[in-house]
Order: C-alpha cells, then structure tokens, then sequence
C-alpha cells in the first residue's frame, strides 16, 4: 500500500468527529425571587414597579406578565433580571467642550465633562422580567 492509501481513510473517519463539535452552550439564564409591594408608575402610564421593603429598599421596573391586579398588594414574584448590561459612551469631554479648550468657564467644564446635569425624574430603574406573580400574606405601607 501506498502512503497515500493509508492517510486517506484516516483523513475521512477524521472529518465527521470534527463536524460533530458544538459551539459552546449559552448558560440558562438565571431565574430570581423577589418580594415587595406592586405600585404604579406615576410617570409613565401602564408601567408597574416592584418596591421591595420601605423607604431605601430596592425598585424595579416591571415587564413580562401583567401585574396590574396587584397593585398595592404584597406579592412574590419571579423572573429575570436585565438580559444585558450595557454601556453608554462617548468622547469625554465632548468634541465642543474639548474645542473650546481654556476659553470656557472652568464650572462650566467640569460639568459637561462629567456628563452635564440629570434633570428632575429621569432615574432609570432596573427592569425585571416577570414570569409569574404570587400574593403573600402582609401589607404594603405608604
């Protein structure tokens, strides 16, 4: 037999074993139990949010299952939280800021490089994704 006899059939039962690897599975994403009273958005209609505790406890924007006859019940529910953590940017300071270099009010710098002002009402809640929702015993304080 020739050389090139023998490395053929090899090279043949070789490629199916190589054809037959999988991409490396995504993990299942976790599933997480959260408790708290449901409440209405006051500034968007139609929006749900989950406070957990009193004053200083957690918020979360709810999505997914429709939790509006729950509102101002204590509950449990679970789902997931965000799919993705993401990141806004940009150049810092901004190209205007930058130009402008030494002839704007050092205040005024410093503030637009830190990424300007937040005006009033404009937090952004973590968003949780609810599957199922479940009424617990206790009461929800104002």
């Amino acid at each position: 037999m020739t050389r090139l006899q023998l490395i053929l059939p090899a090279l043949f039962m070789a490629a199916p074993l190589t054809a037959q690897t999988k991409p490396p599975a995504k993990p299942a994403p976790k599933v997480i139990t959260l408790s708290g009273c449901v409440e209405r958005n006051g500034s968007t209609p139609g929006q749900y949010t989950l406070s957990e505790g009193g004053k200083g406890g957690a918020v979360y924007k709810l999505t997914g299952t429709d939790v509006r006859d729950y509102v101002g019940r204590r509950v449990e529910i679970i789902g997931q939280g965000p799919r993705r953590f993401t990141i806004a940017g940009g150049l810092t300071p901004t190209a205007n800021v930058a130009a402008q270099a030494g002839a704007m009010d050092p205040a005024r710098a410093a503030v637009a490089s830190a990424g300007g002002s937040a005006g009033p009402g404009t937090v952004e809640l973590p968003e949780f994704r609810v599957k199922s929702v479940r009424p617990i015993s206790g009461a929800c304080g104002g």
